[in-house]
């Protein structure tokens, strides 16, 4: 990636400062919020530098729903006992080798602690539970699963539990909801708040005995000014999801999806500050894709399958599992196919927008309609049917609660990606950070006064196929505390 538009400044170059601050938090989405609020919570004079000409960032275009266990008030209060220990292990099953322990222990650990915080705040939470088969709850209702921790693959390894919280409010309005309420606690704190401010290079003190950012350069009403961090800059500025040549060079394989998901701003220009200083980048490939089948929780009874008619992964997985595992196939043509009656209201209730590509009252009139080999197609649903009869997936393992035997009249729906489906994606990979939200170089050594959260660094979600919804807010809410109080906490010159 070229970075010689984001080269640092040396601060002898400068004539002076426009701005003083101890803590400079570059963009205003949850994780900058949260850094700006745990930084002045630790004696720092904040300021906070927004791209937009508003606060939210992409956190306010999500359900913000926050992955959050351990035992939370919420959790115990439906009944679960969850554990620091599960979640930890589910996590670091989830996530694969790209796992960082480190970061997953303490978020996991302070996981039940992060949620009274966040409610201290104001962030609002019912002490109830969604118990359906959703990607959102569109009700009130505060706790679901948002994963594959009942999967068996995963339920073997970690006490399954729900750690979605979905905030106390209506529809999909949990991310303007937490922004404002976040916002809210940073303008009770009187920290500054500076918008359509784009951030431009980092200003490093070489002089120093160790090299250190001291600054950023901003522009502001179409003019450059520098701004001084006399404890560090929090980079917060989001993923590069919106910018086509970094997805082309870092992650090709997203660009099968259709929708890039984030703000206008995730373009990784905090990456590539953090590049320009030393940082070193990790995880650039990985992103998550989604492949919304449910709602209607019914499509969970059919099965996908190739165009060699050959099943690929369990139907019950998270939709961001079988997402990952559709952008794995080496095949033209990837179908769900289920009974009409499992179709139910799926034109009316659901957001995958794949056309019906074929129907038949047999798997014969079904394979000729989509091309297929008749032989194979009915192979494949011979034995998944005659499975299925006995309650059991031998396969895939599938939840016996959503094994049906398929028989005519059956319905395909065409989940090709690029032929319609709705395939949204945002990528995982950022600045390689400690847990406390320094910066590294190649040799894992913090650059002085530099730190990161959210979507800029590379966090607890590493993996799409091990993606879980609210991991991002939850992550970067935590990790954006983190950061801010680290820097809060270092009072060099």
């Amino acid at each position: 990636m070229t970075t010689s538009s984001f080269s640092p400044v040396d601060a002898a170059t400068l004539g002076g400062w426009d701005y003083h601050y101890d803590v400079v938090v570059v963009g205003y989405g949850g994780a900058g919020a949260s850094a700006a609020i745990g930084a002045h919570d630790d004696g720092a004079k904040v300021a906070i530098f927004e791209l937009g000409s508003a606060a939210g960032g992409s956190t306010a275009l999500s359900s913000a729903e926050l992955y959050l266990g351990g035992g939370t008030r919420v959790q115990k209060a439906c009944g679960y006992d969850d554990s620091a220990q599960a979640m930890y292990d589910y996590l670091m099953a989830s996530n694969g080798p790209q796992a960082d322990s480190d970061k997953i222990r303490a978020y996991c650990d302070g996981s039940a602690a992060h949620f009274d915080w966040l409610e201290s705040l104001g962030v609002p939470f019912k002490d109830s539970e969604y118990p359906h088969r959703a990607i959102m709850a569109l009700t009130d209702d505060c706790l679901l699963y948002t994963g594959n921790e009942k999967t068996a693959e995963f339920a073997a390894i970690a006490a399954p539990a729900p750690r979605g919280h979905n905030l106390k409010v209506v529809g999909d309005n949990g991310g303007p909801l937490f922004m404002q309420t976040l916002q809210a606690a940073v303008e009770q704190r009187g920290i500054e708040q500076h918008y359509d401010s784009r951030a431009l290079r980092l200003v490093v003190d070489y002089s120093a005995a160790v090299e250190r950012v001291v600054g950023i350069i901003m522009r502001i009403d179409m003019r450059e000014v520098a701004v001084k961090a006399e404890r560090g800059v929090v980079l917060c500025c989001g993923g590069f999801v919106m910018n086509r040549k970094m997805v082309e060079q870092y992650a090709p394989g997203l660009l099968r999806c259709s929708v890039p998901i984030g703000n206008p701003g995730d373009t990784g220009g905090g990456i590539a500050m953090g590049l320009a200083v030393g940082g070193v980048a990790l995880n650039m490939h990985e992103g998550f894709v989604s492949l919304p089948y449910y709602p209607p929780a019914s499509l969970t009874n059919g099965i996908f399958i190739n165009d060699k008619c050959q099943r690929f992964i369990n139907e019950d997985a998270y939709h961001g599992r079988v997402g990952a595992a559709i952008l794995g196939q080496r095949s033209e043509r990837i179908y769900l196919l289920m009974r009409v009656d499992d179709y139910a209201d799926y034109e009316t209730n659901s957001y995958l927008g794949a056309a019906v590509a074929a129907t038949g009252d047999s798997a014969a009139e079904l394979a000729d309609e989509l091309g297929l080999d008749c032989t194979l197609l009915s192979g494949c649903l011979t034995t998944y049917n005659h499975f299925a009869a006995q309650g059991s997936d031998p396969q895939y393992q599938k939840s016996e609660d959503w094994l049906k035997v398929l028989e005519g009249p059956l319905v395909a729906l065409d989940c090709t990606p690029g032929r319609g489906a709705y395939f949204p994606y945002f990528t995982l990979g950022g600045l390689h950070t400690a847990v406390s939200g320094e910066v590294l170089d190649s040799a894992a050594a913090p650059i002085a006064g530099l730190y990161a959260a959210g979507r800029t660094a590379c966090g607890v979600p590493r993996r799409g196929d091990g993606y879980c919804s609210g991991i991002s807010v939850g992550d970067a809410s935590f990790s954006g505390r983190l950061a801010g109080r680290a820097a809060a906490g270092n009072h060099s010159s």
